[in-house]
């Protein structure tokens, strides 16, 4: 038979009390973290969200409640009355805040009993955690461990910031609506079924990037929203087919007001949430760039280890896997790893194998290191390369040279197509980082990314799609470029060189927020339509409202959006979205702990008029 809690309430949380509360009397609730029985008495270590506080039930002096204690089992929930007392000197735990106290205990109530768990919630280092398949399923008790509940809490705050912030500077929550109508923006819609329109669907919103433009055509001026968002994507560890991000809009807009609030934003969300100081105006660069140095359009900037472009070196060269490459305008590049020459013939194999799933066709390399039998011509060093035989002493000197080795330095590189030598090597770059312990943990580095190309060319159908949406503005200086590759067929490729009104804000190699600068007049946005191949008619069919709406007085305007997981998973200190999410999906987009997705009854399907083909 439970204890009825009737009016009791709790006096203090499990981890508010100190030494200054000795003597007072209080009401603890929470559950049961650990038990130690010693005889006549029993000390109880008590769990709630603020924290854990110590405390003990005598048989002298609390002979009913001593014996409820000892029926008590971890991830029991119990009420305690008692008073506070100091602990002895030797018997203080530095460890906790309430280290220096303890409850000596005159009553308990038992709330509820629990079962035994199926997984150890206290466990020392992530490495001994249960299987994460396991603790999705129990989310519930995962999300009692200390470590979870402080990154939720996190997260609460983050989101509290934000409000203030854009609160603060006269921007308007508006929310927008859930139910959309489905419309190419990149990602899979996920799609609802209309029960009163049979045959016809909704969509959920992938982003509002149309309704915060139709704000600004409404003339609020500037918006914001916390929106939830739905993409039916292929997950990876910082992905996840619904999640949520702060959404903003501001009319009147130009790039620069733009950057101003994405650092300002998260300025002050990482000094008010973590006390982290981010610089007060973001180093800049450009999307070439980033591409150029780093492979990557949100460089990881913690560390160095940049990309070198060896193709000059290598002009005119005979060795017919690099000619071919360089006929064909792709480039050759490089990357140091600075004293680790000492790699392994296995330890670069694995290397290899890591860039084959980047597109890279191999990987070669070249050695500084100490020659047999004494110091080497070259400041007591050598050269020995993979492409010794290949190319030559003297072009595996020269090369080294364009690379800046030093003694003990490895060169790994790798030919091929730009985007193929950016995407392995900028990956390569991070996963040496990662296995040298390269990457300060304690430093956060933030960078805004800007003039990102407007279009991306699918070699596939030959056809440009938006790199960014359909809805962002050519830069002015393209502008012209743009109109001559959409309206001369024999220009359009062309669309590859216009660079968009577009930014990213990276923190710590995280892409933490993008936006741009948006298309307001109407012909300009029914040219990217057509440049994007869509026929006047279709376009009319998908954004006939919008169109319309831009012939209403549209005010120049942008914006941006910042995903709130991304941005707590750095305050975090986790690589992991799912560490953010109080219920997340798998990877495989399921959720284990309520059975989803699963079967729909037969007669509602019936009554949305839809069938299930084999």
């Amino acid at each position: 038979m439970l204890d009825v809690l009737g009016t009791l309430e709790r006096t203090n949380t499990c981890g508010e009390l100190q030494a200054g509360n000795v003597g007072e009397s209080v009401v603890l609730m929470g559950w049961v973290a650990k038990k130690r029985d010693f005889g006549v008495f029993t000390f109880i270590d008590l769990r709630d969200r603020e924290g854990v506080t110590q405390v003990v039930v005598s048989e002298e002096t609390a002979r009913e409640a001593h014996a409820k204690a000892k029926g008590l089992r971890g991830e029991f929930v119990i009420a305690v009355k008692g008073e506070v007392v100091a602990r002895d000197e030797g018997a203080k735990n530095t460890k906790l805040p309430t280290g220096d106290i303890e409850v000596k205990v005159s009553e308990i109530l038992v709330l509820n009993d629990a079962n035994v768990l199926p997984f150890q919630l206290e466990v020392a280092g992530s490495e001994n955690l249960a299987a994460e398949d396991t603790r999705l399923k129990y989310r519930y008790l995962d999300l009692r461990r200390p470590q979870l509940q402080h990154n939720i809490r996190t997260r609460a705050k983050a989101v509290a910031a934000i409000r203030e912030y854009f609160d603060e500077r006269g921007f308007i929550e508006i929310e927008t609506p859930i139910l959309l109508k489905s419309t190419p923006e990149g990602a899979r819609d996920f799609v609802v079924p209309s029960r009163i329109h049979t045959g016809k669907f909704f969509a959920l919103p992938q982003s509002p990037q149309i309704l915060k433009q139709l704000t600004m055509i409404s003339g609020f001026d500037k918006y914001y929203q916390i929106a939830r968002c739905f993409r039916d994507e292929d997950l990876r560890a910082d992905r996840q087919p619904e999640f949520t991000q702060l959404d903003m809009e501001m009319s009147f807009a130009h790039q620069e007001m733009a950057y101003r609030e994405m650092q300002g934003m998260f300025n002050h969300i990482f000094a008010k949430v973590g006390g982290i100081s981010l610089p007060a105006e973001w180093p800049r660069m450009t999307y070439a760039e980033a591409m150029r140095r780093y492979g990557s359009d949100k460089p990881d900037l913690r560390f160095g280890m940049e990309l070198v472009d060896l193709s000059g070196e290598l002009a005119g060269t005979d060795f017919a896997p690099f000619a071919s490459v360089l006929e064909s305008k792709g480039e050759i590049k490089c990357i140091v790893a600075k004293g680790k020459a000492d790699y392994s013939r296995k330890q670069l194999d694995e290397l290899q194998e890591f860039v084959k799933r980047y597109g890279a066709g191999a990987l070669a390399w070249i050695k500084a290191v100490e020659p047999e039998g004494g110091s080497g011509s070259d400041g007591g060093w050598v050269l020995t390369s993979s492409l010794l035989k290949a190319l030559g002493e003297e072009k595996i000197a020269d090369l080294a040279k364009a690379a800046g080795v030093e003694k003990g330095d490895l060169v790994l590189i790798v030919a091929g197509r730009k985007s193929v030598v950016a995407a392995s090597l900028g990956a390569l770059r991070i996963e040496i980082a990662k296995r040298e312990n390269l990457i300060d943990r304690a430093a956060y580095k933030p960078l805004i990314v800007t003039e990102f190309p407007m279009f991306e060319h699918d070699e596939e159908t030959d056809r440009y799609a938006a790199a960014h949406h359909p809805f962002t503005s050519p830069m002015d200086e393209d502008l012209e470029k743009f109109k001559t590759a959409v309206n001369d067929e024999s220009q359009h490729h062309l669309l590859g060189e216009v660079r968009a009104k577009a930014y990213d804000a990276v923190i710590n190699g995280y892409e933490c927020a993008g936006g741009s600068i948006r298309i307001h007049q109407k012909d300009v946005q029914a040219l990217n339509f057509k440049a994007l191949g869509m026929s006047t008619e279709s376009a009319r069919v998908q954004f006939g409202f919008f169109l319309d709406a831009l012939e209403y007085g549209t005010p120049p305007h942008g914006g941006f959006a910042a995903g709130i997981e991304r941005t707590c998973m750095i305050l975090c200190g986790t690589e992991n979205i799912r560490d953010v999410m109080a219920f997340p999906k798998t990877a495989s987009a399921q959720d284990l702990m309520m059975d989803s997705p699963g079967d729909v009854d037969g007669a509602q399907l019936k009554e949305l008029g839809i069938a299930i083909s084999d």
